[in-house]
């Protein structure tokens, strides 16, 4: 099998990409053995040649392209997953291989065309159209015992995204970031083939693996998934690099935020707020819980959080009213929240937050995830693993008071600005002992800080105002204490100029 990885994985051909499926043994290991071999050689993009007329397949046309539920893999088999895949068209130029593992045999689904129905929008594409898969997506009764609704979904480079119970979809991860906002550009590594087990009757569980690939490292995956309430995914990596990783992102998650009481620059719009995540939550080494609101700056941010073998992040969506968005359609509040917990030490690095500016909802802008401060060499195997929560809160258990709302206003005076932070949560519910706000700036001044409680949430309110002294960036920090304890997150902010 190793020895044909030439041609395995050089899809050159609509006929190598229709061929008849392959059938081989799949163990322990089978994917970082092809991994490793993967990267002893140069990167060629997996291609196949599409005729002119699928090629120019816009959104509308690939939208009514749809596999057929009926022919949903697992269907009728009394388990708790099936599976659907997706076509090639539009966006997804390259092809995936989709492989099933049964009793320790992997066999590739060939491309069908009977898998999937056409719409009118279609028109003729060819007899061999959909030419290949661009992914596959997981259903299972994650909200009805007698439905099955989609709750993973994988597609395009290594993206994949998840909900929990009752959830929309909103944020992606990424099973790797390799020089994100880097004056070079950003590289995608590309999930190019998965093996995807058959789990036994009654099991909670599914296990998928993937192959990675890109111009400077391959990598194996292993994703085992649960849905539920808050839909759990536990991943295991190892990275072949071809060249030294000087910035990669592991645990990497990718939103959107266009605007929010928080951050309006964009304000010609109806809504009160639009985004798939408000902020940036962080548990670092040392304890500490850190809040660190999302912005739509006008020119692109990073921002570094130092730590040392952190205990968690994620970019969470923290405003779970209707009123907080009023879109009948978009539902943001349903959007999850997604938590990576790395398993063993990462050691020294930083989590890294990229906001990008953009005036339409549909790009997203942000990006989180965790940079080690060595990267991966060549020739040395680079081991990762981490567990992610996508649900409505981040699995913390912490008697602290977390940030529930920022809100950001014109001040008093010409060129100030009103900042008005609301916290909530056991420490400071009922209000015995009023808590101390410490605010700074750097640069910039802060003046007219006041605390009191805020009875609609059973919290505390802090307002203060910003004055950024002609300054174009200031970096805020606020937290609540009570004698010489910190009782709540630290609030970070990066105002800019608007």
């Amino acid at each position: 099998m190793l020895g044909a990885l030439p041609g395995r994985f050089g899809i050159g051909s609509a006929e190598a990409a229709l061929a008849f499926d392959l059938n081989e043994s799949f163990a322990a290991g089978h994917v970082r053995r092809l991994a490793e071999e993967l990267s002893r050689q140069d990167f060629v993009k997996p291609s196949i040649p599409l005729p002119e007329s699928y090629r120019q397949i816009g959104y509308d046309r690939y939208r009514d392209i749809r596999f057929r539920t009926d022919q949903a893999i697992w269907r009728g088999e009394r388990l708790d997953f099936e599976l659907q895949l997706l076509p090639m068209g539009w966006l997804y130029e390259v092809p995936v291989e989709i492989w099933l593992v049964e009793s320790q045999r992997a066999k590739r689904v060939a491309v069908d065309k009977s898998l999937f129905s056409f719409g009118p929008l279609v028109g003729d594409v060819g007899n061999g159209a959909p030419y290949g898969f661009s992914g596959f997506r997981v259903h299972g009764p994650i909200n009805r015992p007698d439905y099955f609704d989609e709750c993973v979904v994988f597609q395009g480079a290594s993206y994949f995204r998840a909900v929990g119970r009752r959830q929309t979809h909103g944020l992606s991860a990424r099973g790797l970031t390799i020089d994100t906002a880097r004056p070079g550009g950003e590289e995608f590594p590309i999930f190019r083939s998965f093996w995807i087990e058959k789990p036994e009757p009654g099991e909670r569980t599914l296990t998928v693996h993937a192959l990675l690939d890109s111009r400077s490292t391959t990598g194996a995956y292993k994703l085992v998934i649960e849905p539920g309430a808050a839909t759990i995914i536990d991943v295991q990596a190892t990275l072949f690099p071809r060249r030294v990783l000087t910035h990669v992102g592991l645990g990497a998650l990718t939103s959107m935020f266009l605007h929010g009481p928080g951050h309006h620059r964009i304000d010609d719009d109806f809504r009160p707020a639009v985004h798939d995540s408000d902020g940036l939550a962080i548990l670092n080494g040392n304890g500490e819980c850190i809040w660190r609101p999302l912005t739509n700056p006008r020119t692109l941010q990073a921002s570094a959080f130092m730590d040392r073998s952190p205990r968690g992040f994620g970019l969470c969506q923290r405003a779970r009213n209707f009123h907080n968005f009023e879109d009948l359609e978009a539902r943001y509040e349903r959007r999850p929240s997604v938590w990576i917990e790395p398993k063993g030490g990462w050691g020294q690095g930083y989590v890294e937050l990229i906001e990008i500016p953009t005036t339409e909802e549909i790009h997203d802008n942000i990006v989180a995830y965790w940079k080690p401060a060595k990267g991966p060499a060549p020739g040395t195997p680079f081991s990762f693993a981490y567990r992610m929560y996508w649900g409505d809160e981040i699995p913390i258990a912490w008697a602290g008071a977390k940030v529930v709302a920022t809100r950001v206003g014109n001040g008093p005076r010409d060129g100030t600005f009103l900042f008005v932070v609301d916290f909530a949560g056991p420490a400071v519910a009922g209000q015995k002992e009023r808590p101390i706000a410490m605010v700074t700036s750097n640069p910039g001044t802060i003046a007219n800080v006041s605390v009191h409680e805020n009875p609609e949430i059973d919290g505390t309110r802090v307002s203060f105002e910003l004055d950024p002294r002609g300054a174009e960036l200031c970096e805020l920090r606020m937290a609540l204490s009570l004698g010489d304890r910190q009782i709540s997150e630290s609030w970070l902010y990066r105002w800019t100029q608007a």
